[in-house]
């Protein structure tokens, strides 16, 4: 998948992180969509930015399992 729209991708998360609910819809979209090594990405990535915004974090702890959430899990 090109550079760019894993840059996008996380604009966008940037952008929806006001609402845990959609930000959870992008993070699994996102999750679905990348490569192995981008989701490593991802996973540093977000490691970051939750620590900027516990309380998406906390929100995000408290919602149902999807398929990326080791993500949340490694955190």
């Amino acid at each position: 998948m090109p550079r760019a729209y894993y840059t996008y991708t996380l604009t966008i998360l940037e952008k929806v992180s006001f609402d845990p609910q959609l930000f959870k819809k992008e993070l699994e979209k996102a999750y679905q969509s990348f490569l192995p090594h981008e989701k490593r990405e991802l996973k540093l990535w977000l490691n970051s930015f939750l620590i900027k915004h516990p309380e998406l974090k906390k929100s995000l702890s408290n919602m149902s399992h999807f398929e990326g959430q080791d993500l949340l899990n490694a955190i």
